[in-house]
């Protein structure tokens, strides 16, 4: 009987074993996206993030709904967030020569959200998958394409940027 659940439980961390996939469930941790925004947010070729969608599908961690031609990704079980969160904080506190120090303040002093200038998701420095020191502020993003967007141009999206961002 233990070794089935092994065996589940096996199963269920290789399908989380990607950081596209782990990136994935961050973006929709709080919120339903649909597969153009999630691309859009990762910048991925739109087969790669499929092949991504249906790992962690077939593995239950996300489940879906259509609306039209629409389909939309969620979170299975809450308790997946609580997983992964509980992973990070085990890594921030092993790792925490490599990481960033806006990665130990207490939740309460993130509770401040902010927005991803480039796609306006409401993110905090801890739920955010990339962080980015420019010009004095903090900006937070969502996802990988987001942060590789603004890096480009960061210029372009300041007027939107600065609204709710956090000072340095």
């Amino acid at each position: 009987m233990y070794y089935r659940l092994f065996l589940l439980h096996s199963k269920l961390l290789k399908a989380l074993s990607n950081p596209k996939r782990l990136e994935i469930i961050q973006l929709i941790r709080e919120q339903e996206l649909t597969v153009r925004e999630i691309q859009e947010m990762l910048d991925l070729p739109q087969g790669n993030l499929s092949q991504h969608l249906q790992v962690l599908r077939a593995a239950g961690v996300v489940k879906t709904r259509r609306v039209g031609k629409q389909i939309y990704y969620s979170i299975a079980h809450k308790n997946f967030i609580k997983a992964s969160d509980l992973f990070r904080e085990v890594l921030i506190e092993r790792h925490r020569d490599e990481i960033s120090d806006i990665a130990f303040k207490k939740m309460a002093d993130l509770v401040p959200l902010t927005s991803d200038p480039v796609c306006g998701m409401r993110v905090s420095p801890k739920t955010s998958a990339f962080a980015l020191k420019n010009k004095g502020h903090e900006f937070y993003f969502c996802g990988s394409g987001c942060f590789e967007k603004f890096k480009k141009n960061p210029a372009r999206y300041n007027e939107f940027s600065f609204k709710g961002v956090l000072s340095k």
